[in-house]
């Protein structure tokens, strides 16, 4: 298995986001392909960590309730995006090949925001929706590590936010 996925798992923890909007849905460009590499249901959560050095870090994570947990692969060959949609719950995305923009509905201007290879960003799932797109001239790839409640969709198709025009390739 490579590297890679146990660092995503490990880093993936995040809290859980209780809210999810079915609408009608925006179409991803043909070329992003989705590969779902585990899914596990977990027992609730409530872990607070700290190093025994006494360094400031910490981290804490808990859950209401059970939760799915998925590692995804996302493939996008250049000028392809996902098409507006949301979670549920958190994911931490990973980018490990090539670049992506994120366009976000929680951002007033809908910015684009640049991902490339090694860099990683989170979405907190909920109310906010966002589109990736491949606007580099090499394909491009992202981990991703979801966290949604028992039960739920893990994506959910959504149109295009008002305070965001569809984006344009670059």
């Amino acid at each position: 298995m490579n590297a890679r996925w146990p660092m995503a798992g490990v880093l993936g923890i995040a809290s859980v986001a209780l809210f999810a909007n079915s609408v009608s849905a925006t179409t991803p460009v043909p070329g992003v392909t989705t590969s779902i590499l585990v899914q596990s249901t977990v027992d609730p959560l409530n872990i607070h960590s700290h190093t025994e050095s006494g360094t400031p870090w910490g981290a804490q994570l808990k859950t209401h309730g059970t939760t799915d947990a998925y590692v995804v692969d996302n493939k996008f060959a250049v000028g392809s995006d996902t098409g507006w949609h949301s979670h549920p719950g958190p994911s931490l995305v990973f980018v490990v090949a090539g670049s992506v923009t994120n366009y976000s509905s929680d951002d007033p201007a809908c910015r684009p925001h640049v991902y490339n290879a090694g860099s990683n960003f989170v979405d907190k799932g909920g109310t906010d929706s966002h589109l990736l797109r491949n606007e580099g001239a090499v394909p491009a790839e992202t981990i991703a590590v979801q966290m949604v409640p028992t039960g739920s969709t893990r994506r959910v198709d959504e149109p295009v936010p008002t305070n965001c025009s569809p984006p344009t390739a670059k």
